[in-house]
């Protein structure tokens, strides 16, 4: 049975400065690394936890499946590690049978939760319509990899990362 619905906040959504009036709100060690005590942000980032924001760490396991799939959507050179355990964090829960939503503007975030299946929603930008995959194209010869790659193996021209792949997806 499906419980209250646990919010997994991403720094997008502290930094914004916008009301936050949610329970069972959590985020990770790495959103909490990046908040330097003084200043606005770091006031506001403990008056949530004031609030009830609690703070959990993901499996290093479930940590790795996250970098696979970041890898095979090719948006794991877009993800820090904090964006990674983040989702790894959203994963976990939802394996728990909770309900969970992704609050964050980051665009790789969605995208990565949209593969999983995992509810989102964006703070300040409009979000992600669709699910999309990334490759590499040479600026050069113009050829397509699937891998990311930083320079091409035919004529050693640097690539660029260009989207390859769009699906629908339903935003629930």
């Amino acid at each position: 049975m499906k419980k209250n619905t646990v919010f997994i906040v991403d720094t997008s959504v502290i930094l914004s400065g916008k009301p936050l009036n949610l329970d069972n709100m959590v985020t990770t060690p790495g959103v909490s690394k990046e908040f330097k005590p003084g200043g606005r942000d770091y006031r506001l980032f403990q008056f949530l936890i004031e609030k009830g924001l609690t703070i959990h760490t993901p499996s290093k396991k479930t940590v790795d499946k996250i970098k696979k799939i970041a890898s095979k959507t090719g948006d794991i050179t877009r993800l820090s590690n904090t964006d990674i355990e983040l989702i790894a964090l959203a994963y976990e829960i939802k394996k728990q049978k909770e309900n969970v939503v992704v609050l964050t503007d980051d665009y790789s975030i969605q995208n990565i939760a949209a593969y999983l299946d995992i509810k989102f929603e964006n703070i300040g930008q409009r979000g992600i319509t669709k699910k999309f995959k990334w490759i590499s194209r040479c600026t050069g010869c113009g050829k397509k990899f699937k891998e990311n790659i930083n320079k091409c193996p035919i004529c050693g021209s640097t690539t660029k990362n260009i989207v390859f792949h769009m699906e629908e997806f339903k935003k629930k």
